[in-house]
């Protein structure tokens, strides 16, 4: 069995020869890329030339084949042309992390130092405009700065959130058929697709910072006011936006057809620690129906399978998902409020399949022993691998700082369980 034939296998609830694996195949399964530098160095592997920032907004590396295949990795992305920050991963330069670590960046990844030690990142590249992130000195990753005018409420117009969502160019669609093409005769992966611009309100993408001059609601402590203040509003955005992803998603399966196995939907975070911070009334009211619409039409015209990431104790929205036509969920946060794996196994395993839950980053992987890191990961095996439906994964990226020999101690003991 490979590793899309193991992914498809677990993806359709069923038992697979050994428990499939993902890190590097979306912007909240990845590495920092830091960490992958060590790993590579631990293992043996060429940092010459050193490793891509393949997300440069959370600085994720490049998982490469040799990596992939040392961790025992069963799946790859397939992405769009362009970033966070709006520019091609493309021509890249050498460039340091705070650390000193060497990594390469794509040429707009173009940056200016503050006097107080900061790195600031400009949109598409542009420095004749305002700076659209920032990075704290000694830092890991940019924050998203706020350029929102002030709101007037007389003046709000829908066209202001609707500008990065747009009709897909023939010249991406030609580079999205190129890759999943060679992805799919070149390689054995299972192929998650992530093109853009389908998350409603994802607030990583509220503020914008791929645009030069973003206009609209991008404030996100506005945004999250206007989920309640200005309904009509943000439903009338969600439901353009809804036209043009479906628009979209037709284009792209006249190109790739069912050569990817899996897209990425809807990045939204709808939880904390605590518990979710939506109702279900107020989900299915504004989101579900988006949802469920961009579902149904894959089902209906694709084999592919839908994935939503959200952070969180989600727990009493799961059956919302399910019921809006989700696959897929990510990234299983089992440290939040109601996410204990035996429940959500023994409730939803048989509708949803878990993507994450393996090892808690937030604890056990960066400040926990190697014997902690062991017994958690053989642990969420044992309880979300049984009668398949699970995708091993950490609870979001790997972080930088986490120490190396715990991420080792998590795949040997993956090996083990393989045995």
């Amino acid at each position: 069995m490979n590793s899309r034939e193991r992914v498809q296998l677990a993806l359709s609830h069923k038992e697979t020869d050994r428990v499939p694996i993902d890190f590097g195949a979306t912007s909240v399964t990845g590495i920092t890329a830091s960490v992958v530098s060590k790993l590579r160095d631990y293992y043996g592997l060429s940092n010459d030339p050193p490793a891509k920032v393949v997300e440069p907004y959370q600085m994720l590396g490049d998982v490469a084949d040799d990596l992939k295949e040392v961790m025992g990795i069963d799946c790859v992305e397939l992405s769009g042309k362009s970033n966070m920050f709006g520019f091609e991963n493309a021509n890249w330069k050498e460039w340091r992390l705070f650390d000193n670590t060497p990594v390469l960046v794509p040429e707009l990844f173009n940056t200016k130092i503050e006097k107080d030690g900061s790195i600031l990142q400009y949109p598409q590249g542009d420095r004749s405009v305002p700076p659209s992130a920032r990075m704290p000195k000694n830092g890991y990753y940019f924050d998203a700065i706020i350029r929102q005018p002030p709101i007037e409420d007389n003046n709000l117009n829908v066209e202001d959130n609707l500008e990065e969502f747009r009709l897909i160019s023939d010249e991406e669609i030609e580079y999205i058929e190129k890759e999943a093409d060679y992805l799919y005769k070149n390689t054995n992966f299972a192929i998650v697709m992530n093109v853009g611009g389908i998350s409603f309100g994802d607030v990583a993408l509220v503020p914008a910072p791929f645009l030069r001059n973003p206009k609209g609601i991008r404030d996100i402590q506005e945004w999250y006011i206007s989920i309640a203040t200005r309904k009509d509003y943000i439903y009338e955005v969600f439901s353009r936006q809804c036209d043009i992803t479906i628009e979209n998603l037709k284009r792209i399966y006249q190109a790739v057809l069912n050569k990817i196995d899996v897209i990425f939907i809807s990045g939204t975070d709808f939880g904390t620690q605590r518990g979710p911070f939506i109702s279900n009334d107020s989900y299915r009211e504004i989101y579900k129906p988006f949802h469920r619409k961009l579902n149904s039409w894959i089902h209906k015209n694709t084999k592919w399978k839908t994935f939503i990431h959200t952070c969180g104790g989600v727990e009493p929205l799961i059956s919302e998902f399910i019921d809006a036509g989700f696959d897929i969920l990510n990234p299983v946060q089992c440290s939040a409020e109601g996410m204990d794996p035996a429940s959500l196994k023994e409730k939803y395993g048989k509708d949803i399949v878990f993507w994450g839950g393996g090892v808690d980053t937030q604890k056990t992987l960066p400040f926990g022993t190697s014997e902690e890191v062991k017994r958690e990961v053989k642990e969420r095996v044992k309880i979300f691998g049984k009668d398949g439906g699970f995708v091993f994964s950490s609870i979001h990226n790997i972080q930088a700082k986490t120490p190396i020999e715990n991420i080792v101690s998590m795949i040997e003991v993956l090996e083990e369980c393989r045995k």
